[in-house]
């Protein structure tokens, strides 16, 4: 019987041409699509001694400076609609009713009066462009990067426009709807009542009590789930207030989870609220969930369009939106003025 023999497989060296082509390969995959390539150098001090063969590396993390995004989407209340013309019903005054003895006739007693809500909407748009080569050699995500941007820049838009919005082909703010001095029962529905600060462009005497009778201003029913919304730099006034005894009017947060609070209520950093200025209405409290209204039609589409403008891709996004006042009795501000 013949011996068998173990013979070792046969280790064959790499092809001088193979080797070349398969590191040409990876420098270009590296500069098409960031993939990662270790090379070994000579030294990297200077190119011809073999700088030139390091690849630089960038890091895929770009760090950008954090936009400032308004909270009044996370007070207000939000619906969804399936067009533009959106409309809603709000009873001002209940149901009118009577008192009568077992016998006596029971007279009609009038309707519920009714007003309608039609918050302005506009078309939140972007429309940037990358060329192919861009996208192709960027050692990022370049299209997540870009969706990512254009998310950030619009969530700041419409939060602006929460505040301050015009409502022309946008949403109006609560601060462009009209204001008057005047009690609930005194003014005409859709009107913010106003309290003065006691003087122009400035606090009064005695700025607690004008904060006191701010939150006072709102009726019992308004008050469950009120908040402050101000600027940082009113809310840096209002913190060094102090009580006769010495103690501060500003309570500060004990908890991440816990807001700090001023006069037993929450506060919201808005830096879209004004700065104090003369017949500046820079502070409002209120609860927003009854106050405000915002309608949106779908959430932010972003469409990827290659075709359009060769070689360059665009990236199209769209988002319509709107807003307004919905309660004018659960909104009150504070207007810097004497009267």
């Amino acid at each position: 019987m013949e011996d068998v023999i173990d013979q070792a497989p046969v280790t064959r060296p790499v092809l001088a041409a193979a080797a070349s082509a398969t590191r040409a390969s990876a420098f270009s995959a590296y500069v098409r699509s960031g993939a990662t390539l270790e090379m070994k150098a000579f030294t990297g001090v200077t190119g011809d001694s073999g700088g030139f063969a390091i690849p630089t590396e960038i890091d895929a993390v770009i760090d950008r400076t954090l936009t400032s995004i308004s909270p009044i989407r996370g007070l207000a209340q939000v619906v969804k609609v399936g067009s533009a013309g959106y409309r809603k019903l709000v009873t001002t005054g209940g149901t009118p009713s009577g008192w009568a003895s077992e016998i006596a006739a029971r007279p009609a007693t009038d309707t519920p009066a009714f007003a309608e809500i039609a918050p302005p909407m506009g078309e939140l748009y972007a429309n940037p462009s990358a060329s192919q080569a861009m996208l192709d050699d960027a050692a990022f995500d370049a299209d997540a990067w870009l969706a990512g941007e254009i998310a950030t820049e619009f969530a700041r838009a419409e939060g602006s426009a929460f505040v301050n919005g015009s409502g022309v082909n946008r949403p109006r703010g609560f601060l462009q709807a009209p204001v008057a001095p005047a009690g609930d029962a005194g003014r005409p529905f859709g009107t913010l009542q106003y309290l003065p600060s006691g003087a122009a462009g400035d606090f009064g005497d005695d700025p607690q009590e004008r904060l006191i009778d701010l939150v006072q201003s709102l009726r019992t029913p308004y008050r469950q789930g009120a908040v402050f919304v101000m600027n940082a730099s009113v809310l840096s006034r209002i913190r060094k207030f102090k009580t006769s005894d010495g103690a501060f009017v500003w309570q500060a947060s004990l908890s991440a989870q816990q807001p700090a609070t001023l006069l037993g209520y929450p506060v919201i950093e808005a830096e879209d609220m004004p700065d104090i200025a003369a017949d500046a209405p820079s502070i409002a409290f209120g609860n927003f969930r009854l106050g405000y209204l915002i309608a949106e039609r779908t959430e932010t589409s972003i469409l990827r369009d290659p075709y359009t403008n060769k070689p360059f891709t665009s990236f199209y996004a769209t988002k319509r939106i709107g807003g307004c006042v919905s309660n004018s009795e659960a909104i009150k501000l504070m207007r810097f003025s004497a009267a």
